[in-house]
């Protein structure tokens, strides 16, 4: 069990570098079971989802590890592929099912179990399979494993129902082995899966659209080993920037892409955060107070669902009343009771929050639910007059943020480990 102690009440002031995007190095490193010989990733976030990928595939057969010279570096030789992926580390992170593509690609046969808490059609994992029978793989469900089968990928045409980025980026590895052309609609547009795209294209793949609501991939034979560096984390940039806001402080944001950030940037403009965008970084800092705003969580380029906890913090201590609508995951307002513990005041009805601005915030003790909200209850506590102690079961902030507690720590924060 984490447990953090956050001495709040302290403004972050510096600069700080953005890691690498958990978002894009989880598929990006499950693609590399398509890339025989040695390939080399690089700006990797040392996180334990992504040790769960490489000891992933290491299970299937290849050696991937950090690199010992080189930081964030990770190396994968890649000379065979076993068909089955291990239930114990599959189940205990979802993004371990982008492996299902891959091998099936390469190997005809993939028996991949089911991600941990989840039944087909309850999340998407329905889209992923639909897309890869119409690839032409004959896909079962048995005893808890999805095991798909198929002679030869063929390149076809599908349309999902709704632009779910683990589909996409499922079918766009499939497909860049499948036979012919297959064009993807209603495609997630994600810059994850922009940055799949091109490491698939540095690979030999033949991908167009990416980025956009339809993707063509012609088929190749085969890919080959390559060199790449992955894009900045957008989620860990968003959640520097609230930091800055809600702790009254100023931050310069290093290693990002403003870009990527439009949806995040402009609702934090609307509350009055002073952001000043340049070419690869961005100065935040808090301003004369927030403002209330109302928020709806949508698929990129609209305002991420992974920033909604966030930002609910810092609208927490923001005047007036906001509106947070959530349309992507039902379940994404798990931190409000735990914010509500720390003297925010915020009433859920249906899919949306009602936050009813406060003008402080106390210490106390509060659990984390996942890794979202997580992120939330530690800049509330950065905020918060007193102490917090944040109690982290699951280690939730080591899957997705590295060294945070340690890099707010350098930017003037007082947080130790219990």
């Amino acid at each position: 069990m984490l447990k953090l102690v956050v001495k709040g009440a302290k403004p972050l002031r510096g600069e700080v570098n953005v890691s690498g995007s958990k978002n894009a190095a989880l598929p990006i490193l499950a693609a590399t079971i398509m890339l025989p010989g040695r390939s080399v990733v690089r700006n990797v976030p040392n996180l334990l989802d992504v040790t769960t990928m490489i000891r992933v595939l290491r299970a299937l057969g290849l050696r991937a590890e950090y690199s010992q010279s080189s930081p964030n570096t990770v190396n994968v030789w890649n000379y065979q592929v076993r068909h089955v992926a291990p239930y114990e580390l599959v189940t205990k992170m979802r993004a371990s099912f982008f492996v299902i593509g891959p091998i099936l690609a390469v190997k005809g046969l993939a028996k991949i179990p089911l991600p941990g808490g989840c039944a087909i059609g309850s999340r998407p994992v329905d889209i992923h399979i639909k897309g890869l029978e119409a690839l032409g793989a004959r896909v079962e469900l048995e005893h808890g494993f999805v095991i798909a089968s198929a002679n030869r990928l063929r390149g076809a045409k599908i349309h999902f129902d709704f632009p779910s980025v683990g589909a996409t980026e499922s079918v766009l590895m499939a497909a860049a082995l499948a036979e012919g052309e297959t064009l993807i609609g209603n495609a997630a547009r994600e810059p994850e899966i922009v940055d799949l795209a091109n490491f698939l294209i540095a690979a030999g793949a033949r991908i167009e659209g990416a980025g956009s609501e339809q993707i063509r991939v012609e088929g190749v034979p085969q890919l080959a080993p390559v060199e790449y560096t992955i894009i900045p984390d957008r989620i860990e940039a968003g959640t520097l920037m609230v930091a800055a806001a809600i702790t009254r402080g100023e931050l310069k944001l290093k290693r990002v892409v403003p870009d990527h950030l439009t949806a995040t940037i402009n609702k934090l403009q609307e509350m009055g955060v002073r952001v000043v965008p340049g070419s690869d970084e961005i100065v935040v800092a808090a301003g004369d107070g927030f403002k209330a705003v109302d928020v709806k969580t949508l698929p990129y380029p609209g305002f991420p669902t992974d920033m909604q906890p966030q930002l609910t913090a810092l609208l927490s201590l923001s005047a007036g009343t906001s509106v947070i609508s959530e349309s992507v995951f039902e379940n994404r307002f798990m931190h409000l009771p735990e914010l509500c513990r720390m003297g925010a005041d915020i009433k859920l009805e249906g899919q949306s929050a009602i936050v009813n601005g406060v003008s402080r915030l106390s210490g106390a003790p509060v659990r984390v639910t996942d890794l979202r909200a997580g992120a939330a209850l530690l800049l509330a506590g950065l905020a918060a007059e007193g102490e917090t102690l944040l109690e982290d079961r699951d280690h939730h902030l080591n899957r997705g943020y590295e060294r945070l507690a340690e890099r707010f720590n350098a930017l003037g924060a007082d947080i130790s480990k219990k």
